[in-house]
């Protein structure tokens, strides 16, 4: 769809006189959340034709999303399940594909933290931040010593940031608020070791860091933004039939509108001609007037070498975690009564594999297998903490070890599917931005026309993904107006 014959006078998508005849060719390298609504945004968007080809190196289009059947049940979630509401771009995409009918919300059941024992995650927190005293004063997961030092905080001289949230949340409000609170819920989000995250990568955090006092900053920030949401409003949606659904929908606009989706195609390399560029894959070329690049930063780093050294070893710098989610069906008549709430998180301190566990038919309200089953996802892996080396039965093992200790029964799952996501959470060391900026200013000079987007460059959830690819698509329009 990209390519056609032309005479050798001829500019991609233009006859001899200039004029305008298939219209211009865009790429989109990246089959994910990012690649496929960038490409569909830039055919609605566009003023004139334009052809758009995504290449994606997997057989099948979605990224770090897959929904499949699981005891029973037509549509159990392998990694993410949700996305959040009140950043809106994920919700606004969901409601364009004509999803919008058809999301739900998690019930209200609470989540814990696992330390000697499940304690609940208390009130008041933003990110893991106290938002007022009485979140760690009347925490049993903080010890005496620990609520005095936190107690301090407000009275603290303001704090010069290397922008690594462990390092400014430990000097305000000391090891235990970080350990027990801020890492164990900033790092299942993002797989992070959050002493060597950065801060700037979280703008709810990185907020607070305005002011000198961050449970004052935090507390001010939940009062508004309580008060500007409406009453029983989720914070959470997905929808029903799983986050597949929002992957299959989005594809099917995509290619309707007239994109061109090709799987197996694993780009190898870029190369330049004028203001044009021929894209090559494992068995073909690709002409081009412009190409987003929604492909994670490491991977990305080789086929760019060529038109920019220093921008491909920049993204080669890129760190990515990998981990690994275990599905179990556990029988109801296993499964204590008192184990009510949505999963429990375990901080890095008390870890042996397991990270987090999400207890799924209480979770989500339409998980609950017809025999009554509890539906269990447990996580395993994180930056610094590497397991993808082992085989689905150690990993296995690993995991109901852990459980066990955890939550003091044997569990004898029923059912079992192992999801491997080797790479799949970008890191965003400190000062990761200053490194994106030095990275897309080298490449601009050498090579305009090329946008990035995507969890690799400037945030990680599906909002965040969305939100980029609409502003890449903008990008490329307002670029190939000019050739």
């Amino acid at each position: 769809m990209c390519e056609r014959q032309r005479t050798s006078d001829e500019g991609p998508g233009t006859k001899g006189d200039g004029v305008m005849s298939h219209g211009h060719r865009v790429v989109v390298i990246g089959g994910g959340v990012a690649g496929l609504t960038a490409a569909m945004s830039i055919i609605a968007d566009s003023p004139s034709p334009v052809q758009v080809t995504v290449l994606e190196a997997k057989d099948h289009v979605g990224g770090n999303i897959r929904t499949s059947p699981f005891a029973g049940l037509p549509a159990v979630d392998e990694a993410a399940d949700a996305f959040l509401v009140r950043v809106p771009h994920a919700q606004q995409l969901a409601t364009e594909l004509g999803l919008g009918a058809a999301l739900t919300a998690p019930t209200g059941a609470h989540a814990s933290v696992w330390h000697n024992g499940l304690c609940d995650i208390p009130g008041d927190l933003l990110l893991g931040v106290p938002a007022k005293a009485r979140a760690f004063a009347t925490s049993s997961l903080i010890s005496p010593l620990g609520k005095i030092r936190a107690a301090i905080e407000p009275l603290l001289p303001r704090t010069v940031d290397n922008d690594s949230i462990g390092h400014y949340v430990r000097k305000r409000f000391g090891h235990q608020i970080h350990d027990r609170l801020v890492d164990p819920l900033v790092g299942s989000i993002y797989a992070a070791d959050t002493d060597n995250f950065s801060m700037a990568a979280v703008p709810q955090l990185a907020a607070l860091t305005a002011e000198r006092s961050m449970l004052l900053a935090a507390g001010r920030a939940r009062s508004a933004a309580t008060k500007n949401a409406q009453p029983g409003a989720p914070i959470f949606g997905a929808p029903i039939r799983g986050m597949g659904a929002l992957i299959e929908t989005l594809a099917q606009r995509a290619t309707s509108l007239g994109a061109s989706i090709v799987l197996n195609s694993r780009v190898n390399s870029i190369t330049k001609s004028g203001h044009h560029y021929q894209v090559h894959t494992n068995d073909k070329q690709y002409d081009c007037d412009a190409i987003i690049v929604a492909s994670p930063a490491r991977h990305s780093a080789p086929f760019i070498q060529d038109l920019d050294k220093r921008a491909s070893e920049l993204l080669g710098e890129w760190n990515h975690a990998s981990v690994v989610l275990i599905t179990l069906a556990i029988p109801a008549k296993d499964w204590p009564a008192r184990l009510t709430g949505s999963g429990y998180l375990v901080p890095k301190p008390d870890q042996r594999w397991v990270t987090a566990a999400s207890f799924g038919s209480n979770k989500w309200a339409h998980w609950r297998p017809a025999d009554g089953s509890m539906i269990v996802r447990v996580s395993l892996g994180r930056d610094g903490l590497d397991v993808m080396h082992f085989d689905d039965e150690k990993l296995l093992n690993l995991a109901l070890a852990d459980m066990k200790l955890h939550l003091g029964f044997d569990i004898e799952p029923t059912e079992v599917r192992l999801s491997r996501w080797a790479e799949s959470f970008p890191q965003y060391r400190p000062h990761h931005f200053a490194r994106l900026a030095e990275m897309e200013h080298s490449l601009s000079a050498t090579a305009p026309g090329i946008v990035f987007a995507g969890a690799s460059y400037r945030g990680i959830g599906i909002p965040a993904c969305v939100q980029q690819a609409r502003a890449a698509g903008e990008a490329i329009l307002s670029h190939i107006s000019t050739l």
